[in-house]
């Protein structure tokens, strides 16, 4: 940190900073100019790096040493008051030794989630794909896991009939032509940055903590979904069609899901979840890209995003959980949606995605969940984005397409076929499909019912209007 300061003062380089409980630097790979460490998704590699650069370091100012300890007196007394410009508070001292600790835990666990590779795809937007060895996923460090390898396919919901397609160029990295080989399994490698702009490393690649029913809003968190409760439900599916809204700071989200709940909304609610999202924060930019949750206990202490924890185990070696999604829909243009299903295996009782028209993404082992062991008690489906309330006025983060559920095909964002799966392991539509948005001026909802779509519902809207000041 020493280091980073001083080029705060010959490279015009802010040091790291924490505003609003958020650490954060600049991302490197889009400022190629700007003079961060080299980023690798291991830490015997950072470490190499970092040893080799302050070794010439040392090799070119050996010669001026007390020249240079002057002069970090100096910088230090500036440092401090440019970290106090910064909204670090006034009485907080800057701590090298603090600095580096924290860099050293964030290096031990990018080494548990960045698995050894076996080949390296470099995406058109940055990422970094690995393709890993399927026993050696994130998964398989769970104790219940260790050793075990993944499961053979289940047995379809009945009523379903997949055909196994999926476009191959519906995720970015794809379109370089590369791919992981059998036996292995795509993951989007997570880098420093990534985990410096969470809130603390323990909360990276989680939820915020909430203790409310999903239906309605809190902590800034507002929706516009359809539901179904009051029965045992086994699976959900439903076709959504993906935008790239925009999102007004790092610190909110957009994302169109659906969840499969089950527990009394208190400490002890069971997620599955999945869809896509557009997160600054969890991604560093503003593509749509497929995700999966999942939490035992209201988003406290269990569960995690995509593959950055031990639970959901893949099996696909041609999808990239929380890769960028492309193409995306286009207003009064055309339009792009994804499928999904997830349904619980009658024989193993494990939870299963579908993507597209019958690709196996994996599966949630059910001795990850309490109430979901059995079934679940509510299926959700919609919208979701964070309103931090920037200078008092709501958010101008957009959900959906941005447009309001009113103007209808192609301009509004949807859900189409929805279905629930039953205590037969059989698809069904929904009977008694209920429509909810907690902020009608800034996001709304409408849902219908065709031969064509089935159950369907559009949402979404532009956050901040003259009717959502």
């Amino acid at each position: 940190m020493v280091v980073l300061c001083w080029m705060d003062l010959v490279g015009d380089m802010a040091p790291w900073t924490k505003t609003r409980n958020k650490w954060y630097y600049f991302d490197h790979r889009r400022r190629q100019h700007q003079c961060t460490q080299p980023q690798t998704g291991l830490a015997e590699e950072t470490t190499q790096t970092i040893s080799s650069n302050m070794a010439s370091s040392y090799c070119k100012i050996s010669p001026i040493i007390p020249i240079f300890v002057s002069f970090l007196l100096v910088a230090s007394s500036v440092c401090s008051v440019h970290s106090s410009e910064t909204d670090r508070p006034a009485n907080q001292t800057f701590r090298p030794g603090e600095e580096l600790e924290k860099l050293k835990i964030i290096r031990d666990h990018l080494l548990k989630i960045n698995k050894p590779a076996v080949k390296t795809i470099q995406s058109p937007d940055g990422d970094l794909i690995d393709c890993v060895l399927s026993h050696l996923q994130p998964a398989f460090d769970h104790p219940q896991l260790k050793g075990q390898k993944p499961l053979d396919p289940p047995e379809r919901p009945k009523g379903h009939n997949p055909t196994g397609a999926v476009s191959e160029d519906f995720q970015l990295w794809s379109f370089s032509g590369e791919s992981c080989p059998e036996g292995t399994i795509p993951i989007r490698r997570t880098t420093e940055e990534d985990v410096l702009r969470a809130s603390s490393i323990g909360r990276f690649g989680r939820k915020v903590r909430r203790h409310v029913r999903r239906d309605s809003s809190s902590n800034g968190h507002e929706h516009a979904v359809g539901y179904v409760t009051g029965d045992q439900y086994y699976g959900a599916k439903a076709s959504i069609n993906v935008w790239a809204p925009r999102v007004a700071n790092q610190y909110e989200f957009s994302l169109s899901q659906m969840w499969v709940i089950s527990g009394s909304f208190g400490d002890d609610l069971n997620t599955i979840e999945a869809g896509w999202q557009v997160s600054p924060e969890l991604y560093g930019d503003n593509y749509p890209r497929f995700f999966t949750y999942w939490t035992t206990d209201a988003y406290q202490a269990t569960g995690c995003y995509n593959l950055l924890c031990s639970g959901f185990v893949q099996t696909n070696n041609r999808i990239a959980i929380g890769a960028a999604i492309s193409p995306t829909s286009s207003y009064k243009g055309g339009q792009f949606d994804i499928s999904l299903l997830v349904w619980k295996d009658p024989k193993h009782g494990n939870w299963w995605l579908e993507f597209g028209s019958g690709v196996l993404v994996g599966y949630w082992p059910s001795f990850l969940f309490t109430h979901l062991r059995n079934h679940a008690s509510m299926v959700q489906y919609g919208g979701e984005v964070v309103n931090t309330r920037p200078s008092g006025f709501h958010t101008s983060t957009q959900m959906g397409s941005g447009h309001f559920a009113g103007e209808g095909f192609g301009k509004a964002s949807y859900f189409r076929n929805l279905q629930v799966v039953d205590w037969d392991n059989s698809l069904i539509p929904l009977s008694n499909l209920r429509v909810l948005a907690d902020h009608p001026n800034c996001y709304d909802i409408q849902g219908g019912i065709n031969n064509v779509w089935g159950n369907y519902f559009y949402y979404g809207g532009p956050g901040r209007n003259v009717r959502c000041p």
